[in-house]
Formats: structure tokens, sequence, C-alpha cells
């Protein structure tokens, strides 16, 4: 039978969670538009794709380019703008954190479940970047609390259905890793007689059409563009040729999870599990929660340990973790180790929140790393643009990194050329004959490594010979730059500019002019060039 409780009438609770999401979502807000921290590349990226909207882009599915769209829309293209949407959607998934909770065990124990949530050292940085996890959490988690209700029987379960089957369509049009919720569902209707009783024939015909609904325009994008994104996602899933059995890679990724969960959450996630395992029996509403929970961490570890895996590819499993270690410690009256939980936790996302703000903080603690991805791309840029406009006659600026173009396009947006409408080409080559330039800067390009294209700057924006006449070749820290003066009859005036991040780490570009672009065959079998003769 399931443990769930109907929650009372009164509105403490609701109150409370209310408050807990909103201070936190203000704490951000003011974080977000003090700080002086720059966006990140895959930031640039997405704001990029966000100038013209589209059902898919080349290595992510569309909301995040969406959502960026919409705050900008209101605000303007600076970095707190461009971020807006993340403490937004993360605000919204702390508080549907609660409605689970509060649901299947109660609102006390949602209460707690949307604090352990809310504070999750994970959490505190998907609320201030522009990326896919945020809204994927937000959806997701509605996609859940739509199950949750659907198990008890309500008066109108196809409706109910058809908003499970959007929320879930909203959640992989966020980020394919929604999956994990298909994966999840599957095992609970095989676990649980209560979850098949869940569903009738109109319902799940209801909910399938719905999804089809809301996922159908970005699958036409990706048939009419050659399955880029699932083809992307699936690169980045797939055994790259590293060592097979890396305990240590697995390891490192298991250790990370700390760093995402919190150790305490961490913790009683194991325990709770290895006891489950123990008694082999778990109550239904414990059941619902873990078939969502472990699939996530059980196939990254696995990933880590056969090719590789980052930190956050695990994420979609601790919204409904949150709700169950909150579950469990409050089951075992643990109130020591849950106080705990929020303690420390609470005190890394002051810590962090702090370092936003100012980061000398992270400097002063050894943490300056951590943020240097964050930092100096404007000034690069500058470097860049300063250099190209004292040269004459350029046909381009190239770069052979796409981190770096991505930077250059967002930070030189008011100074590359041509002038376009306000979409994806604005910043890319492929557009200078029907457009007629006006800022001081030539438009952007890439210059190829390999024969053909790797990534979306180099599919969209390739340097090739027809713009290749005179261009100021940019080499992010002086990567391959042999190869691309080969591509080119003369090269000249090489020039290094360097860019302090902090007091220890510094980013190089190296820059010189090419004249005669004409790039050498690649090796058909690497795709790369041939080292270049030495003069």
């Amino acid at each position: 039978m399931s443990q769930s409780l109907k929650p009372p009438g009164s509105t403490h609770d609701l109150r409370a969670a209310a408050l807990l999401t909103l201070a936190l979502a203000l704490a951000r807000l003011v974080a977000l538009f003090h700080s002086p921290l720059e966006l990140y590349p895959d930031e640039a990226q997405y704001w990029l794709w966000s100038r013209t909207l589209d059902f898919g882009y080349y290595s992510k599915p569309p909301v995040i380019a969406w959502s960026i769209w919409a705050t900008t829309a209101l605000g303007g293209d600076a970095e707190p703008w461009v971020r807006l949407s993340a403490v937004l959607f993360q605000a919204g998934a702390t508080f549907v954190v609660f409605l689970i909770g509060r649901r299947l065990y109660g609102p006390a124990v949602g209460l707690a479940a949307s604090a352990l949530y809310g504070l999750m050292p994970g959490v505190q940085l998907s609320a201030l970047v522009a990326a896919t996890d945020a809204p994927l959490l937000f959806f997701l988690g509605l996609t859940i609390l739509a199950y949750v209700m659907l198990l008890e029987r309500p008066r109108r379960p196809v409706l109910l259905a058809a908003g499970l089957g959007a929320a879930l369509g909203m959640a992989f049009l966020s980020k394919y890793a929604a999956v994990y919720f298909l994966i999840g569902l599957a095992i609970h209707l095989a676990a649980s007689r209560r979850a098949r009783a869940g569903w009738s024939p109109p319902a799940a015909g209801a909910a399938l059409v719905a999804f089809a609904a809301v996922v159908a325009p970005n699958v036409a994008w990706n048939a009419a563009h050659g399955f880029a994104t699932l083809q992307h996602t699936a690169a980045n899933a797939a055994w790259d040729g590293v060592q097979l059995f890396n305990v240590e890679a697995m390891a490192t990724f298991v250790g990370s999870q700390l760093g995402v969960f919190g150790p305490i959450p961490l913790g009683a996630l194991l325990v709770g599990v290895t006891l489950a395992a123990m008694r082999r029996r778990l109550a239904e509403a414990d059941l619902t929660l873990l078939c969502f929970t472990l699939p996530p961490l059980v196939i990254v570890t696995a990933q880590a340990f056969i090719s590789r895996a980052n930190a956050n590819w695990s994420g979609a499993g601790y919204l409904a973790g949150a709700v169950l270690v909150a579950a469990w410690l409050m089951r075992w009256r643990a109130r020591r180790w849950l106080i705990a939980a929020f303690a420390i936790q609470g005190a890394v996302a002051a810590f962090f929140l702090a370092s936003v703000i100012s980061p000398a903080i992270a400097d002063k603690v050894g943490l300056s790393n951590g943020l240097k991805r964050a930092r100096g791309w404007s000034e690069a840029t500058k470097v860049i643009l300063d250099r190209a406009e004292r040269e004459p006659g350029l046909t381009a600026i190239a770069v052979n990194n796409r981190f770096l173009f991505y930077a250059v396009s967002y930070y030189g947006r008011d100074r590359l050329g041509p002038a376009c409408p306000r979409d994806t080409r604005s910043f890319f080559v492929s557009s200078v004959r029907s457009c007629d330039r006006t800022g001081g800067a030539p438009p952007l390009a890439s210059w190829l490594l390999m024969e053909g294209p790797r990534n979306q700057a180099e599919t969209a924006a390739p340097l090739t010979a027809a713009i290749g006449q005179r261009v100021l070749m940019v080499s992010y820290e002086g990567w391959r730059r042999a190869e691309m003066q080969a591509d080119f009859a003369r090269s000249r005036d090489l020039e290094i500019g360097s860019v302090w991040l902090d007091a220890r780490h510094r980013r190089r570009v190296e820059m010189f002019v090419g004249q005669g672009f004409s790039p050498r065959p690649r090796d058909p079998v690497s795709g790369l060039p041939a080292r270049p003769t030495p003069p």
C-alpha cells in the first residue's frame, strides 16, 4: 500500500515553500545582476542561436535558445539577461519538488525536499548559467508531478496524461537526457502493479499524442539537417577510444557527485538503497521515486567507467532524489543529519553567490581556476578586433577554436560585420554578399583543421577561398598555428596577445595576416593536414 499522504487543508507549508523559492530566486537575481563574470563560450553559443528562432540547433534542442530570446527581448543582450531564464526555471523546479514531496509524503517532507533541492550544490551553478539543465529539470519535475497525480486515479486522467506528455515533450526539447524518464517509467511499470493500473488506453494514447505533437517539429528539423543534434548527442555518449575498465575515471565521477548532490544527501541515498536491497521491499512512493533517481546515476557511472562522463550528466536523477532523501531522513528521524545537510549546503550556496558577485573571494581560497572560463573573453575580443581594425583590406577574421568563435561573436557583436538582420547570420561570413558591412571589423569565420566541419561554428562559417584573400588569422593559445600558416600563400606580422584572467592564469592569442587562402589537402584517413614543410 502506498504511504502517500494527502496534503492538509492548511496553507502554512505551501506559503513556506513559496517564500523559500522566492528568497533563493531573489538572492540569485542579486548575484546575477551584480556579477562581473562574463559569458563562458557555450553560453555565447546559445545566445548566438537565439538570434534566429528555430526548432533545433546543431548540438542542443531549442528551448535554451528560445529562453534566451525571450529574456534578451525584455532587457537586452547583457550577460544577466542572457542568463535570467536559468534563475526562473530553477525557481520553478524548486517549487515543483515541494509539490511532489507534499503529494507523496505530506507537506513536511515536501518542504524539506524543496530546501534540499534548492540548496543543492549543482543547482547553485545551474541557476546562474545559460545552459540546458535548468529547463530540463523544471519540465522533468512537472512530468514526474503529473505522473504521481495520475497514479492517484484522478477524475480526469486523460487530460492529466496529456499534460504529462506535453511536459515530457518540453523536457526533451530542453535536453535529450529527458529519456531517463522513459527508462524510469518502463522500470516502474515492470516493478509495480499500481503503476500498471494507473494507465488506461485512453490516458496512454493522450500522453503519446501530446508528447508527439510537442517533439514533432524538432524531429522534423533534425530530419532536415541530417539528424545533427542526435548525432552530436550520441557522439558525446559514445566510447571515444579511451581505455576500457577505467576505474579511476569512474571513481572521479562518483566523487564529483558529492559536489553535485551534496555529501549528506548522497550518503543518505546510498544508505537508503542499500537498506532497501537488504530488506527487498520498498514503499510504493519510495519505489516510484527510486525508478526516476537511479537510472541516470547507474547509466552515467557505467559510462564514466567505459568512456567519460561530466559531473552534471547524472543531474536528471537528483530532482526525484531530493524528495526521496528528504523522506528517508525524516522517516529515520535523522533530524540532526537533515539540519546538517541544510547548514552545509546553505553555506556552500552562500559562498558560491558571494564568489559570483566578487570573484576575488574564490581567488583567495585557491578556486580561481573554476572561474577562468567566465573571464577575459571581452578583453581577448578587444585585442583581436583592435588588430583587425588596424589592418586595411581584410576580407575576414578566422579563428581556430569554437570557444573563441562564440566569445568573439558575442563580445564583438557591435563591431563585427556584416550588418545584417538580427539573426544567426549576422556574424557569419556566409552572408557577406547580401549585407553591407558597417562595423569596423570584417566578418568572422572558422578555420577548419579537418576535411569537414566538426561543430556548428565550422559548419555555419567556414573559412573559404572566396573570402580568404586577406585574413586576420587567430590561433587560440598557439594551437596549430603552423598548419594555419601553411594554408596561405603568404603569412606575415605575427603578434601575440595575452589577457590575464587572475594572478596565475592568462589567455593567449597568436595573430597573423594570411594572404591567398588555399587549404592544403587533408589526409584521407586522419582528416588532418600534412605536417607543414619548415621554411
